[in-house]
């Protein structure tokens, strides 16, 4: 590490300022969504409360930490002299929120290193579901926890019992290819689940609600909390064929399971060649 930071405290601001962002997000969705913007399509949008829970974890961070640097989904990414990134969702799953489906959460990680999960190395993450209230922490080599609960991943030896997660892209070109992919997993396994929020698909792995968990066109803000809950948790997670987990494929699965589902996925070519 570049500085004399104790992971346990950043987890602690971390969690702290999750449970703040996540109550101001629940009180929002009470109160009635708005639709700010759309990003990469229509389908792909952002709420004023998106903005309003990025801007509360900015000012509080730059309150404790001042001198560390901020990766966020709804703002612009600043440096900072620490060594440190702060990496962000304000609300992972915004359009479950935008249906008032209970699946969206509040991310925050703390990353040392370039804010690039290739790279990085992460030292703390809180994800926080508040319609659940369920805070899903870890901190590096302190293990993951649901609240005070040790997290442990599923010890499923067989892929044909796996239960599965996996998320689909905006575009309809995407998601169709994605769609076939589905279409030849379906078969191996014993279901797939698609939730809407890759932070609480990562956190489910962690604590053995799915067995297994992949995604493509995944960034920094959606992994960098729940990645290292899970593997805290003991989960592998990897990107395409041993390269680092990122926007091309995350990959995510209990030892016993994990290298049968990956070549399931090669062979249906997950990431085209």
């Amino acid at each position: 590490m570049t500085t004399a930071v104790n992971p346990a405290e950043l987890l602690a601001i971390a969690t702290t300022i999750a449970r703040e962002a996540g109550a101001l997000v629940r009180r929002r969705r009470d109160e009635g969504v708005e639709v700010a913007a759309s990003k990469s399509s229509p389908e792909d949008v952002v709420t004023f409360a998106d903005r309003e829970s990025e801007d509360l974890i900015r000012a509080r961070l730059a309150q404790l930490r001042p001198h560390d640097g901020f990766l966020g989904e709804e703002s612009e990414a600043t440096g900072g002299t620490s060594g440190l990134t702060w990496v962000v969702d304000p609300i992972d799953g915004t359009v479950n929120y935008l249906y008032d489906i209970p699946a969206y959460a509040v991310s925050i990680a703390v990353v040392e290193g370039e804010p690039d999960p290739a790279s990085w190395t992460a030292l703390a993450g809180a994800v926080y579901n508040p319609v659940l209230d369920e805070m899903f922490s870890a901190s590096r080599g302190g293990g993951a926890f649901l609240g005070d609960r040790p997290l442990r991943v599923s010890e499923r030896s067989e892929l044909s019992l796996a239960l599965v997660g996996t998320g689909f892209g905006y575009s309809a070109e995407k998601r169709t290819r994605q769609a076939e992919v589905v279409e030849g997993l379906i078969s191996q396994v014993r279901d797939i689940r698609r939730i809407g929020s890759a932070a609480l698909d990562l956190c489910s792995l962690a604590a053995g609600r799915l067995d297994a968990y992949y995604e493509s066109g995944l960034n920094p803000w959606d992994i960098a909390a729940g990645a290292l809950i899970a593997s805290e948790a003991g989960a592998r997670i990897t990107g395409f064929q041993g390269r680092p987990a990122g926007k091309e494929l995350l990959l995510g699965a209990g030892p016993g399971v994990f290298d049968e589902l990956e070549r399931a996925l090669v062979e249906l070519g997950v990431v085209p060649r």
